[in-house]
């Protein structure tokens, strides 16, 4: 665990890294739940304007 003086900038490099990953990961989850209700919207957008054109 002393690794010659060089643990503190050793463990501390794993746990920002780790750190980064977490973030990043969140970050990917809150895109997609983003896009997916985005495109559900779109779909929805474009099922009412084919039905207003189909109406006389």
């Amino acid at each position: 665990m002393d690794m010659g003086g060089a643990a503190f900038y050793v463990w501390g490099s794993y746990g920002v890294t780790a750190l980064l990953v977490i973030v990043e990961l969140v970050m990917l989850r809150a895109r997609r739940v983003s896009s997916t209700r985005r495109l559900y919207r779109l779909q929805r957008a474009a099922a009412g304007r084919k039905l207003s054109e189909a109406q006389p």
